[in-house]
């Protein structure tokens, strides 16, 4: 629905503003969410969240098609960020739970891939669907595939072995949160910080080429597009390169290589002179993007307890959330005050501060024992 939702906007009469709002919904309702989904999985399970998470998402989408002012689409949007947030936490937590450590790097970095994939060919079919039979074809598309993906999850998916487990925790809801917090104050202060830079810095990018790439190279669209492209190409090969490192060297071996890279690739924007350039530049920083897929959710399932998963693991997500967030906001920040080309430099320098914290702060989930006894591919 990427490229069909703003042109359905427009239709409906909203001004850019409003435009800009509303598609910020599920991104801000994924943001109000996390937390509660984490305190809810408790409750209701891994499996029994997911399936309610598609039910969201579904009945979101589907009311788009009534929708006729800016509160009314504001609210489907922000529905459809509660149930992506509730979808995400609960199936981090069921690999978390299901998948032994010395394959979850492998098992997250595919999910990562597969989330790449089709954030390459969505938009595709999305438009092709929308040329053809109109602007809102693609939102009963979307409504049927999470259908589909909620059948095959309700009657196929087994529950985990924590749904399975009583709850006998004696303290519930903020309580446990809060008792959560203070147990993993330290890896919070440390890893969660590491995985707000993350997050915030593969949001710059996104931001920052397009418009060097328009306002400073005088590129068109089309070309913007096509560096834009190969770049998630690059990036969507590499998941399982991830996690194969993260499964046999460790998880630290991925995300510093990831930083460092994308280092690079970002102090170099400003240096680019033309298409080819800048071109080479963004494959690169899709490299770096792609050595780092799934480590920031395999690093949260490793740090979380089973007594406190979906808590850490809610909490875990919304630092994560708030980065991205906050990325293109710094990006814009800095652009004004200074020129686009210092935001470069300033993610540029976040990126090596940020693989200096998992050099240093960070431990190692990974452990030597564990590594020597993983089974050969």
């Amino acid at each position: 629905m990427i490229p069909t939702l703003p042109l359905y906007a427009g239709e409906l009469g909203f001004s850019y503003g409003m435009i800009g709002l509303v598609l910020a919904g599920e991104s801000l309702g994924m943001l109000l969410a996390d937390l509660p989904s984490g305190l809810m999985l408790r409750r209701l399970g891994g499996k029994n969240a997911m399936v309610l998470g598609f039910c969201l998402m579904t009945f979101s989408t589907f009311a788009l098609l009534w929708a006729r002012s800016v509160p009314v689409f504001l609210i489907c949007r922000l529905l459809a960020g509660v149930g992506v947030s509730l979808y995400n936490v609960s199936r981090l937590a069921y690999i978390a739970d299901e998948v032994p450590l010395i394959n979850r790097g492998r098992v997250n970095a595919a999910f990562g891939g597969l989330k790449r994939i089709g954030a390459f060919i969505g938009p595709v079919v999305g438009g092709t669907i929308a040329t053809i039979y109109g602007l809102q074809a693609p939102f009963l598309v979307f409504v049927g595939v999470c259908l589909v993906a909620m059948v095959v999850v309700a009657g196929y998916l087994a529950s985990s072995s924590a749904d399975k487990a009583p709850d006998n925790s004696p303290v519930v809801g903020a309580a446990n949160l809060a008792t959560m917090v203070k147990s993993h104050s330290q890896i919070l202060a440390t890893a969660g910080l590491g995985n707000f830079f993350v997050l915030m810095i593969r949001t710059a990018p996104t931001v920052i080429v397009p418009l060097y790439g328009a306002n400073v190279l005088g590129l068109d669209v089309r070309s913007i597009g096509l560096i834009l492209g190969f770049s998630a190409a690059i990036d969507m090969l590499l998941f399982y390169p991830a996690g194969y490192v993260m499964d046999h060297f460790g998880r630290k071996h991925a995300i510093i290589s990831s930083m460092l890279v994308f280092a690079v690739g970002l102090a170099i924007i400003p240096l680019t002179r033309d298409f080819w350039g800048l071109l080479f530049t963004e494959i690169l920083i899709g490299f770096g993007n792609g050595l780092g897929s799934g480590t920031m959710l395999t690093l949260g399932a490793d740090f979380s307890s089973r007594e406190s998963r979906g808590e850490f693991l809610g909490l875990w997500l919304f630092i994560g959330n708030m980065g991205a967030a906050t990325g293109p906001l710094i990006v814009g920040t800095v652009a004004t005050i200074f020129i686009l080309e210092a935001s470069a430099w300033v993610f540029s320098g976040s990126s090596v501060l940020a693989a200096l914290v998992f050099a240093i702060l960070v431990p190692e989930t990974l452990k030597k024992f564990q590594r020597s006894s993983q089974p050969t591919d």
